[in-house]
């Protein structure tokens, strides 16, 4: 696709259908990463200034357009989503375990910090399995509203079969304490199915990036914090503050709107690309349902023909096969998953695995022909 000719589209590229993680940066991220540079080399120290006067506030509004917000000064920018996490952990009493209701599916920047935590006793978890998909929304909302726990953490997307959440909001409801803190992982589903939180945009945090399908590469995660919740996290950097330096103000100052969870010095390259990516998509007039409708059709005709040919694997082997409930990738069953990447690998084409699960995720610079060249080569 026009767009990508310096990544996907050179000479010689490898088909890659793993756009469920990694994505290729649109061409126009070229020219951001080197105004970067520019702005550091002739601004100097001052850099700071446009970096919080300009290019964070830029990246907030886009934000905020896509998701729905009411307010992008909500949003605190970060360098991986276990930074959050980890703030978000501070902000509970220290001396008693953190009692948190989550699933089992959970990526690892929550799930092994979690997992290690519980391992010295300092937090009790409770974990609903996603499986059975179709009645996970009901049991996660019964275990919710029990009133037991002082953190609720949950995909919008889990990573490991791409089954979508319909009624997070349904979720969020479903908590009947209002200090107990509500974290929803989006990093399946920002940029990837359209996501309007603005009804919960007070109640509940959420967590993502730009790594994947907004397509602005590592280093441009974000978490929109609900004003009131977490005022003071114990895990804090100096621009938590940043205000506040030249005053000298006593104590540990915060500031009040989503800066309270920054961390400390970060490079700033990636919300360049960031804002670049989603001023070149507001151009192309290219909204996120365009690019869902884009890659459903080239998952249709992927699907189809995998029926239609003695392929590794087939349709029946979707682990979620309603379109409906799908985020914006294929898990398949699949016994020699590596084995299948490696098959792949060796004729140029990205995929990924996650244990017995093959993961295929088109993007809009796929077409119909990609999806053909991909079943030929998932042949024995």
């Amino acid at each position: 696709m026009k767009g990508f000719e310096l990544s996907v589209g050179r000479p010689g590229a490898p088909l890659h259908v793993a756009a469920q993680s990694h994505h290729p940066w649109p061409d126009v991220t070229f020219e951001a990463q080197q105004d970067a540079w520019r702005e550091a080399a002739r601004l100097l120290d001052r850099k700071w200034d446009h970096v919080f006067g300009a290019v964070i506030p830029a990246a907030q509004k886009h934000i905020a357009r896509q998701i729905g917000l009411p307010d992008p000064a909500t949003i605190a920018f970060g360098p991986n989503t276990h930074s959050f996490v980890l703030r978000l952990l501070s902000c509970f009493p220290a001396g008693t375990p953190i009692r948190i209701l989550t699933t089992g599916s959970e990526f690892h920047s929550f799930a092994r910090q979690v997992a290690r935590l519980e391992e010295d006793g300092l937090v009790s978890v409770t974990r609903i399995a996603t499986e059975p998909f179709g009645t996970f929304e009901r049991r996660f909302r019964e275990a919710a509203a029990k009133d037991q726990h002082d953190l609720v953490f949950f995909s919008q997307v889990f990573f490991d079969s791409g089954f979508a959440i319909s009624d997070f909001e349904a979720i969020v409801r479903s908590v009947p304490n209002p200090e107990t803190f509500i974290v929803i992982d989006g990093y399946h589903g920002f940029m990837a199915i359209p996501t309007n939180i603005s009804a919960i945009a007070n109640r509940a945090f959420y967590l993502a990036g730009g790594y994947k399908y907004a397509m602005a590469g590592e280093g441009a995660c974000f978490l929109h914090c609900p004003p009131s919740y977490g005022p003071r996290p114990r895990d804090t950097g100096w621009y938590a503050g940043f205000g506040a330096l030249e005053t000298g103000s006593a104590g540990v100052p915060y500031s009040t709107d989503g800066c309270r969870f920054l961390g400390a010095t970060f490079d700033a390259s990636a919300l360049y690309r960031f804002n670049a990516v989603q001023d070149w998509l507001s151009r192309e007039r290219l909204t996120v349902a365009k690019i869902l409708s884009h890659v459903r059709n080239i998952e249709r005709s992927f699907l189809s023909e995998l029926d239609r040919q003695d392929a590794a694997i087939q349709s029946a082997d979707l682990v979620v096969p309603d379109e409906t409930t799908r985020g914006r990738f294929l898990a398949f069953k699949a016994r020699e998953a590596g084995k299948t990447v490696q098959h792949l690998a060796a004729q140029n084409i990205i995929a990924d695995y996650r244990g017995d699960r093959l993961r295929i995720g088109f993007g809009i610079y796929h077409s119909e022909d990609d999806a053909l060249r991909l079943v030929r080569a998932l042949k024995p």
